[in-house]
């Protein structure tokens, strides 16, 4: 999402980085430089002093020197030696002179005899010293040291450096310093300018102030959409999550950073947040939801992570199947109005033909059917939208010929389920058992021909055929609510068994499955419990028990989200 951009645009944040970066490797060069100069400057003349005073202690030392002195003319052999020295180590000048001041050697012929410019005060109190001090050849540092005879002192020696020829030496190492910072220098710029081009193309050439504006309507994006929305890195770990995808998950508050298989989400699920493909309204529950995922690889070179988004399907799914259910009811009094049509058909063509006793007796028989049926139910089932639901699904079997019983043992008093057990739960509940049953009854058997439901359990019809059943037992008592449905079908397999309950499982084929993925969700959502086992006619028992009192409920549902 590019920002408007105002007219007078400021640097990008890459080009005021780079301009900072640059003014700041400038300074850290320009700064090694200096201390660079002034470190080698110093160390340039701590040598020199070093040289010269080695040198003048060694000529001061030499016994050839001492013995010169005592000959009648000393520059006779000093001079030569002195200048041997002198162009052996480097020096400007070797000078060695008489206690006062006068010269026996020096570079310039001439000067010998004259006087030596200095100080030698503290060299005839027998102390070694170093000055810079100007001479016949320039300002120079000089080393002056005393030659001693036994415990006198016959001479002086003093050798020195021009102040010239050591910054000379400081000007080469300072030209090399210079290549060495201006190398530095380049190199640090076209480094800079290399990570800045990468967050230049990174940042899209944005501004600090864009880049803030971003944060503020991403973070306030982020909390005020109402689906979830989820982000995952390269490794599937958490990057972003709302507040909505944390409600919708049932995550903490410290979701982020953890990977998705540490979530503890349903496997089908937690397999589609890793899935590196994309997924497209894909449906999938958690303990209490029902949610449409959207998945969305973000790639860029590589694969960088995955954009994921959360719908709550949950009241959209219920809806759907009350809509199922009323399209069913609908079919159902829509055949059963067709077949009364066809009743009173009958009914009319017996008093046309002068049978009225049998036409009376016709009628009343499917009147008398109907009611048993209906007072059957209403009299054992007094919470209405379980009545409804067993009349509704009782005219559904019975159109696909399966006999739909309600149990001896079943009654539900007025009042006994509380406010707090919704009602849509228990049509999920039931519902999708009574469908589900139907389904493998009437698959069972086929080509049984159809009759009217009965309201007692072996209350079948004079002269009908044994056909495919449906029992159903509804009991609320001893604090806890009871719904149990088996079926006359061919059962589930043992080894099925631990997998019915799965989203996906069927075994209709693909598309369906989700019944009683609905069923154990709405069953955990108020505390209960569910069981298959095989039923007393061999077909599958599925054993519904919810607790009546809301604290069981409470303590059942925390048990199972600590679990």
């Amino acid at each position: 999402m590019r920002l408007p951009r105002p007219r007078t645009r400021p640097r990008s944040l890459a080009g005021q980085l780079f301009a900072m970066q640059v003014v700041l490797v400038a300074a850290v060069v320009a700064g090694y430089a200096f201390f660079a100069y002034v470190s080698g400057r110093a160390q340039a003349k701590e040598t020199a002093t070093r040289q010269v005073r080695t040198a003048a202690l060694a000529i001061a030392d030499s016994p050839s020197v001492r013995e010169a002195i005592r000959t009648p003319d000393p520059s006779a052999v000093l001079q030569p030696y002195a200048e041997k020295v002198r162009r052996d180590t480097g020096i400007a000048f070797v000078t060695i002179m008489s206690p006062d001041r006068v010269r026996w050697t020096h570079p310039d012929t001439d000067r010998i005899g004259e006087q030596f410019l200095g100080h030698t005060e503290q060299a005839l109190r027998g102390e070694t010293f170093t000055e810079t001090y100007t001479g016949t050849l320039g300002p120079s540092i000089r080393v002056v040291t005393p030659v001693r005879d036994g415990g006198r002192i016959t001479g002086l020696v003093s050798a020195g450096i021009t102040v010239e020829r050591v910054s000379s030496q400081m000007r080469a190492q300072l030209e090399a310093l210079g290549l060495a910072a201006g190398g530095a220098l380049a190199l640090g710029g076209i480094g800079t300018y290399v990570i800045n081009a990468r967050l230049r193309r990174h940042t899209h050439g944005m501004n600090a102030a864009e880049l803030s504006r971003m944060h503020d309507y991403h973070q306030a994006t982020l909390h005020a959409v109402r689906e979830g929305l989820l982000m995952l890195d390269g490794r599937r770990r958490i990057a972003l999550i709302n507040d909505a995808g944390r409600e919708l998950l049932g995550l903490e508050p410290g979701a982020v950073g953890r990977s998705v298989t540490e979530l503890d989400l349903p496997a089908p699920l937690t397999g589609a947040l890793l899935a590196s493909e994309e997924r497209v309204d894909e449906l999938h529950l958690t303990a209490d939801r029902v949610i449409v995922v959207n998945t969305r690889p973000v790639v860029g070179g590589e694969q960088r992570g995955t954009v994921v988004t959360l719908r709550d399907h949950t009241e959209l799914q219920a809806l759907s199947g009350e809509l199922d259910s009323e399209r069913g009811f609908t079919q159902a009094l829509r055949s059963q109005a067709h077949e009364a049509a066809n009743r009173l058909h009958t009914v009319v063509s017996l008093i046309e033909l002068g049978r009225a006793e049998e036409a009376v007796g016709f009628a009343t028989a499917e009147l008398e059917l109907a009611q048993a049926l209906t007072d059957r139910v209403v009299g054992a089932v007094a919470e209405p939208v379980l009545a409804a639901l067993l009349l509704g699904k009782a005219a559904q079997a019975n159109e696909r010929g399966v006999e739909l019983v309600l149990a001896d043992d079943s009654l539900i008093d007025d009042g006994a389920l509380p406010t707090a057990l919704p009602p849509r739960d228990l049509v999920t509940i039931l519902g999708n058992l009574i469908d589900n049953a139907v389904d493998a009854a009437s698959e069972a058997v086929t080509g049984t021909p159809g009759a009217g439901v009965m309201p007692g359990r072996r209350h079948a019809l004079p002269g009908r055929a044994a056909r495919a059943r449906v029992t159903v037992t509804a009991l609320a008592g001893e604090g806890e609510l009871l719904l149990r449905v088996a079926d006359t079908g061919a059962g589930i397999d043992p080894d099925d068994a631990a997998e019915v309950f799965d989203r996906g499982w069927s075994t209709h084929g693909a598309g369906r499955g989700i019944g009683l993925a609905l069923v154990q969700q709405a069953v955990h959502r108020n505390g209960g419990t569910v069981a298959l086992d095989r039923g007393p006619d061999g077909g599958a028992e599925f054993t519904v028990r919810l607790p009546l009192a809301v604290g069981d409920r409470t303590k059942h549902t925390t048990k199972e989200a600590t679990a």
